[in-house]
């Protein structure tokens, strides 16, 4: 029995790859958003061949395709842009949630006389965007990177913010949690699950930094993906909030310590692919988790739920973002009114909120209508939603959303210029004068390093010219020469001795 399950389920995954493939073409070939068309592909393969139907775990979606994703998303986010925007993810990712949550369960609680405390769980259920769909989206659109980073940065953030305030919301309903419990419950989770995953990824960069092996190095990216979230899943901390932690850890200071270039290149190559077999899969298996008869029983309270995300998102991000803004640079503009729209219409919902719902105790009241209203502003968001963003992008941006490839090349430039810089001073305190890279280092005469670096770093700031893949180089080249010169003193220090 156990062989025939294992054959299943290969066949199972084969045909599941083979569709994301199938469907991948198709959608690229009409234009349509790759997202929105796996879901619409699973939710008529779940409606027309009820036959075909198989159960969709939460520990699926949530532990092996959610957790790969994010942090994916996470070691590939530049956390100089993240810092720029650090107060307004915050504000997205906590009060945000939180926000979001309350809308929603007063607006069920009046309009379908849900009792408050379920009602709340359903607000937690849809209280956060979700990352897998802002993402890919993201992804196929040209934006500025300030404002890609400030949509990503909420994104990754928030579901582990969300499923927080759910594991609580669940113990609301059971009775076994005050407000000052829950409250106390909530900062230390997050405290903890912070700690869990910077401690993870510090780790895992150190042991890299004494590795000269990409493929070792790959795999330890895999383990500390997977191995952060078991580490504080044990520990009854967020698994999700620390493997973002851990991938943010491990994208920033083990890249800057010790990953060579052609360690970052393959873990980027990997990890590129499973993002995309991952997104294809999450996402068909939304489509297949919803099931169109449940929908139409619950359409009035589904329409309230729509609302009420709808109100709150507009509250949080008009309301809380914008008048923040405004508050704190009183003698600009504040955010761009046009990159408030696009937050706005960017509150998609996805794979965190069917695993959630999927989640819910068989001995919930009226669970099904909270599962039905959860995937019913699921489906909403990503077919309303999801379909009309590329529309939403060049109405708010207009002119900015063309400028967006310049404003990558520009901020790129930046970041390469400061890493030459760095590589080129490096590189002469070793007595290395050319890298592989191709770029002579040799200052002239009359001309110091610093200027001689920065006159590198203009040469090569084109688009065409990859300056961060050259830069990345340079740095290597720089460590490596430093320790092969460390070496040989150590070297020849130590025959020094052995000769006296």
């Amino acid at each position: 029995m156990a062989g025939e399950a294992t054959v299943v389920s290969i066949e199972l995954f084969t045909g599941l790859l083979a569709a994301a493939v199938l469907v991948a073409l198709v959608s690229r070939r009409f234009g349509t958003p790759y997202s929105l068309a796996l879901v619409l592909f699973g939710l008529a393969v779940a409606t027309l061949l009820p036959d075909l139907a198989f159960t969709v775990t939460p520990e699926l979606v949530l532990l092996v395709l959610l957790l790969g994703l994010v942090f994916e998303a996470a070691f590939q986010t530049d956390l100089t842009s993240l810092r720029r925007t650090f107060g307004g993810v915050v504000l997205l990712a906590i009060p945000g949630v939180l926000v979001t949550a309350a809308v929603v369960a007063i607006a069920l609680h009046l309009a379908t006389g849900l009792p408050l405390e379920l009602a709340f769980v359903g607000g937690a259920m849809v209280s956060a965007t979700d990352p897998i769909a802002v993402i890919a989206t993201f992804k196929r659109l040209g934006t500025s990177r300030r404002l890609s980073t400030l949509v990503e940065g909420e994104s990754l953030f928030n579901d582990g913010t969300a499923i927080v305030v759910f594991a609580i919301a669940l113990q609301a309903v059971n009775g076994r949690v005050t407000v000052g419990d829950a409250v106390v419950s909530f900062i230390l989770t997050l405290a903890g699950s912070t700690l869990i995953g910077g401690v993870a990824g510090f780790a895992a960069s150190r042991v890299v930094a004494h590795v000269d092996d990409h493929l070792i190095e790959t795999t330890i990216s895999v383990l500390v993906a997977y191995g952060t979230y078991v580490i504080a899943d044990a520990l009854h901390e967020s698994g999700v909030i620390a493997t973002v932690v851990a991938g943010l850890t491990l994208g920033t200071y083990g890249r800057r310590i010790g990953m060579s270039a052609r360690t970052q290149e393959a873990i980027d190559t990997v990890w590129e692919f499973l993002s995309f077999v991952l997104t294809a899969l999450v996402f068909l298996l939304v489509g297949l988790a919803i099931t169109a008869s449940d929908l139409v029983d619950a359409a009035p309270a589904i329409a309230v739920g729509i609302v009420a995300v709808l109100g709150g998102r507009a509250l949080v991000i008009y309301g809380m973002l914008g008048g923040a803004a405004l508050v704190i640079r009183r003698r600009e503009r504040g955010l761009p009114r046009g990159w408030l729209h696009v937050l706005f219409w960017f509150g998609l919902r996805g794979a965190v909120a069917v695993a959630l719902a999927l989640s819910l105790p068989t001995n919930v009241p009226q669970r099904s209508l909270l599962q039905a209203i959860t995937f019913g502003i699921v489906l909403f968001t990503l077919i309303v939603q999801g379909g009309t963003i590329d529309w939403v992008v060049r109405k708010a941006l207009g002119s900015g959303a063309d400028q967006a490839g310049a404003d990558r090349a520009a901020d790129e430039s930046r970041h390469a210029m400061t890493e030459m810089i760095l590589a080129a001073g490096l590189m002469k305190s070793c007595g290395k004068r050319r890298s592989s890279a191709g770029l002579d280092l040799e200052a002239r005469p009359g001309e110091t390093w610093r200027s001689r670096s920065r006159e590198l770093g203009h040469a090569h700031r084109t688009p065409a010219g990859s300056p961060r893949a050259r830069a990345a180089r340079l740095l290597a080249d720089g460590r490596r020469a430093c320790r092969r010169s460390a070496s040989r003193e150590d070297g020849s220090a130590q025959r020094g001795r052995s000769a006296r």
